[in-house]
């Protein structure tokens, strides 16, 4: 179904777009068999203009890893990989009900080094109950010795009526510490620098030249379209899509050749907010330039007084037109984004 959805795919990303980068992700795509990622590439191909060096990403589990499945995926063209590793700690990772060992971690990116994949990514999660300050320090330095040119690293969340919601409330597991979160954020930040990455946004860490172009361009605001259930895209200036998210009415619509999303189109002060609150992410930050050319020079102006609280509290940085977070910012980021966001009333301010 996701091939048909492909088929149907009518113009939604703007004239003559040119695809840098593929994300195969969701889900668990690495436990489709080499013909069918062949047969879903070929579509994508066929279907768009592809760059001959586009960047190819494939996420994949540890369990998932071995020496024959990474000399078929570079084959088709496949050039970077997301790992989710999460933890090396076997406590941990029982407790987070994943499928892998800390030792097939470390066993699958050392298949992958020697694969030839001089381009990929792990995933690490901080400030669950079960993470001591020490064993962060131990995953992050078991990283570090390999090289491991790419790192996203998020903070646990519980998110309401998960398995893991519902323990906490039954007290079957202990509750997540934002004090402790906060901690473990500032120890990795200045981990991450120490051995040379840079934390492009929030939570991602490249080593030079190695930042991901896929999550880069969302971060710019650019168009992208995506194919299956829950898949998002975005026209790069106003028109957001959703997919349905139950996979039986998926299928069914497609059988029906319905593409079965949903579309909300952004008013001016929606995308402005959406610009700062992406913006604010980046190591770039926020261009009051951009704020000039998306709305007007009051909206400039609200946004300086707006920011000298932060700045003066040590939040946040305003050079050379660009105003960033420092790392102390960076631990309230969404709150503070949010405090600098308009509202449709300021419409009759120039946006």
């Amino acid at each position: 179904m996701l091939n048909k959805e492909i088929q149907h795919e009518t113009n939604f990303l703007p004239a003559g777009s040119a695809i840098e980068t593929i994300y195969i992700g969701g889900g668990t795509p690495s436990l489709l068999s080499t013909r069918e990622l062949e047969t879903l590439l070929t579509n994508l191909r066929n279907k768009f203009s592809v760059k001959q060096d586009a960047e190819i990403t494939l996420e994949a589990n540890p369990d998932n890893i071995h020496p024959q499945v990474l000399r078929e995926w570079r084959q088709l063209g496949i050039n970077r990989l997301s790992l989710g590793v999460q933890s090396f700690s076997d406590e941990e990772l029982k407790w987070m009900n994943r499928a892998h060992t800390a030792s097939e971690s470390l066993a699958s990116i050392d298949e992958i080094l020697q694969a030839g994949f001089d381009n990929f990514s792990v995933d690490l999660i901080f400030g669950s109950p079960y993470l001591s300050n020490e064993t962060l320090e131990h995953n992050l330095e078991l990283l570090f010795r390999r090289s491991v040119p790419h790192l996203s690293c998020y903070a646990l969340t519980v998110e309401p009526r998960t398995a893991l919601d519902h323990m906490v409330k039954s007290n079957k597991s202990k509750p997540v510490d934002p004090e402790k979160q906060a901690t473990q954020f500032l120890l990795l930040m200045q981990a991450m620098k120490a051995n040379g990455y840079e934390q492009y946004e929030i939570s991602n860490y490249a080593k030079p030249g190695m930042r991901s172009k896929h999550n880069s361009a969302y971060w710019k605001g650019k168009a992208y379209a995506g194919f299956g259930p829950s898949a998002h895209s975005y026209n790069g200036i106003s028109s957001r899509r959703w997919n349905v998210a139950n996979n039986s009415m998926y299928i069914q619509s497609l059988r029906e050749d319905v593409i079965p999303y949903e579309e909300e189109i952004l008013s001016p002060t929606q995308q402005l907010n959406e610009y700062i609150m992406t913006s604010l992410r980046t190591i770039e930050g926020m261009d009051l330039q951009q704020i000039k050319i998306r709305s007007s020079d009051v909206h400039v102006q609200i946004i300086q007084r707006s920011v000298e609280p932060f700045i003066r509290s040590g939040k946040m940085i305003f050079e050379a037109g660009n105003i960033t977070l420092t790392d102390e910012g960076k631990l309230f980021a969404d709150g503070i984004a949010s405090d600098l966001f308009f509202t449709d009333e300021d419409g009759d301010a120039g946006i």
